[in-house]
């Protein structure tokens, strides 16, 4: 993706009140988006959030711009990444807003945009809403204005979709499940799946304030879902993030069970059942470990650069059907159009069922090669990839590697962070050369300024 002035990887992101992510900014953003799509005629746009403190403030301004450029709100209230996405199919919506930074902590925030069919929106248009926030704000007449209403059965419009996830005649009666749903947008639709499915449910993170999204549970810190799998004895855990497009797990034994071992079993049982639809796109995160598993079955292996909107247009591109990556964000496209934390945990499920075998089993088809990752806190304006220091430490790692292992230094899409990864069959050399090359990068930018 061209360098843009605002959207990263997955829409519009920042700290609320900071730079440029300021409720004006969002009013202009909404005004923008609206504009655009007002070329095409008047429409409706479905907004969703999570349950951070400034989502009110932020759907209040944008709802104020779609409105200004003459186009209908849908507001959902709070609602899934993945539930937009859906919902702005459902409702035959021209687009989908959600207001959520993910995985981040409350004080951040963000906006992300999906097309008509659920997807995200195309890099084109993208383009067109930068080049038109550069221009005045300019209304539509007063007989024009947008209207807005609020849906009042999404979440169960939502919660069907995702049981239709199972196979027919399928339940889970007699599993007895965790689930956290990181005090975010799926706090209530995500125990409620389970639960209508006849699962016996215990529910962490399902109490949010505005300001606890993603503090000490979800995907970002899974030991709570872990303690609470063993305390309860549960069959498995599942961990969402703070707008639950995201997936860990936890097996009966509390090991946590990562996006690669998800979509690595998640290949095996649909290649044995003849549903694969092609190979499996990765990214340059994805453990080595998966690559050679899936190859060893047979499986066609690809990696994309990390974001989902690469594993995207790498799955489009081959017309293949599963990818995702190590964090949980997962894709299966004969189920959704995005990333789905609860739609992906129900196929596992489906699996185990199926197969009659646990979690802490059927993860075992790999063996994860050591990998150790540093979040390096970048300062504007630095360049990694132009640091001959820089570029000098990772080119000696990689010559120490020797071809057993790699090396990969990239920028994040969503945070002001370098993320530094090492990964090799030698833990210790892993932990040596991710060591040296963060802390070449550190000085080369203390030197930088």
């Amino acid at each position: 993706m061209a360098e843009r002035r605002y959207f990263g990887t997955d829409g519009v992101r920042g700290t609320v009140g900071k730079g440029f992510f300021t409720p004006d900014f969002v009013l202009r953003l909404g005004w923008a988006v609206g504009a655009v799509l007002r070329r095409e005629g008047r429409g409706t746009v479905v907004v969703g959030k999570d349950t951070r403190v400034s989502g009110y403030m932020l759907e209040s301004a944008l709802e104020a711009g779609l409105s200004a450029a003459g186009m209908d709100c849908l507001l959902l209230g709070p609602m899934p990444t993945p539930a937009v996405a859906y919902l702005t199919r459902t409702f035959h919506a021209r687009a989908g807003v959600v207001i959520s930074a993910s995985h981040n902590p409350y004080a951040d925030n963000g906006i992300k945009l999906f097309s008509a069919s659920g997807e995200k929106l195309p890099d084109t248009l993208e383009a067109q809403i930068e080049a038109c926030l550069e221009q005045p704000l300019e209304m539509v007449p007063p007989t024009q204005i947008g209207k807005a209403r609020r849906a009042v059965d999404a979440g169960g419009r939502y919660i069907e979709f995702c049981k239709r996830a199972l196979p027919d005649h399928t339940d889970l009666r007699g599993l007895k499940i965790v689930v956290d749903a990181a005090h975010g947008a799926a706090y209530q639709v995500a125990p409620a799946v389970f639960r209508e499915l006849g699962a016996s449910v215990t529910a962490i993170g399902v109490s949010p304030d505005g300001f606890n999204i993603n503090c000490d549970c979800g995907t970002t810190a899974p030991a709570a879902l872990q303690r609470e799998v063993l305390a309860q004895g549960a069959d498995l855990g599942v961990a969402l993030d703070g707008d639950a497009d995201r997936l860990l797990m936890v097996d009966a034994t509390g090991e946590l069970v990562d996006g690669d071992e998800i979509l690595g079993l998640l290949a095996l049982a649909r290649q044995a059942a003849g549903t694969l639809g092609g190979g499996v796109v990765g990214t340059q995160m994805s453990n080595f470990g998966l690559e050679r598993a899936l190859l060893d079955a047979g499986i066609a292996f690809d990696r994309a650069q990390v974001g989902d909107r690469y594993v995207m247009e790498q799955l489009r591109a081959r017309g293949w059907l599963l990818g995702g990556e190590t964090s949980g964000h997962l894709i299966c496209l004969d189920r959704t159009s995005t990333g789905d934390g609860l739609v992906t945990a129900l196929q596992v499920l489906s699996v185990l069922r199926a197969t009659g075998r646990p979690l802490a089993e059927l993860k075992r088809f790999m063996t994860k090669y050591p990998q150790r990752l540093v979040n390096v806190p970048l300062v504007a304006g630095f360049d990694p990839d132009r640091s001959q220091r820089v570029q000098q430490a990772i080119e000696e790692a990689r010559a120490s590697l020797d071809g057993r292992g790699r090396v990969l230094l990239r920028k994040s899409g969503t945070e002001p962070l370098v993320r530094v990864m090492v990964e090799s069959q030698d833990a210790v050399q892993v932990e040596a050369l991710s060591e040296h090359i963060a802390a070449q990068l550190r000085a080369a930018m203390a030197q930088a300024n």
